[in-house]
């Protein structure tokens, strides 16, 4: 069985992957850097792991082919991406390795910007449209690892 895993610390769709892991039967990997509420379910599991990056290097760890993570760390779909795992931010933009290259260097550029303030702010917030295209990105993911990776009987 394939698994979702969450970098949950500032994610806001964990209630919307919890409904979704459900309705399919999805184990739900929560890593986080401290504990949070997790629903009382079998599938969902919470894992911490205190200290700057190390629930990222344990997402990237253990995720492999045919997982989804769901995460905006760029750096973090990057390791996640060389695993063979599917990449989606909160916002339903997927990360694929076309295009993951061209993200990093727009973190690296954005960053280098904020430092000598020539830009500031982060991302915009999060929207019903942005929640609305998640679902959809992500049922969409779901069904493409369970055609790709049916499973064993």
């Amino acid at each position: 069985m394939h698994i979702i895993f969450i970098d949950a610390d500032a994610c806001p769709v964990k209630d919307e992957i919890y409904r979704v892991a459900c309705r399919y039967s999805m184990r739900v990997e929560v890593v986080a850097n401290s504990t949070m509420r997790v629903p009382a379910n079998p599938l969902f599991t919470m894992v911490v792991r205190p200290g700057f990056g190390t629930a990222d290097d344990w997402i990237a760890e253990n995720t492999g082919p045919g997982d989804l993570v769901i995460t905006a760390d760029i750096p973090l779909a990057a390791r996640c991406l060389e695993k063979g795992s599917l990449v989606l931010n909160a916002k339903g933009k997927q990360f694929t390795e076309n295009d993951i290259g061209t993200a990093l260097g727009m973190r690296s550029l954005m960053e280098e910007l904020r430092q000598s303030n020539l830009v500031s702010g982060g991302p915009s917030p999060m929207g019903a449209k942005d929640r609305s295209k998640f679902l959809s990105k992500f049922d969409e993911l779901i069904n493409a690892v369970r055609k790709a990776f049916p499973p064993r009987k």
